[in-house]
């Protein structure tokens, strides 16, 4: 089985993203990157559910 090398996460917008990127962009903004609102928070919740769909998806 091959590793997946994407990690991703939910936002305070309900959004899932790339970890390395949404870290990026949260790094110099705290909005948005999908509604351009101002987020809640900057905590990033792993989303295992899609990390998992990814991966069935890649060994089919």
């Amino acid at each position: 089985m091959q590793k997946c090398g994407y990690y991703p996460v939910m936002a305070a917008d309900g959004h899932s993203y790339e970890r390395k990127q949404i870290e990026r962009w949260l790094a110099t903004k705290s909005t948005s990157p999908m509604t351009g609102e101002a987020l809640e928070h900057s905590f990033l919740t792993p989303n295992h559910a899609l990390r998992g769909r990814i991966g069935e998806w890649r060994e089919a």
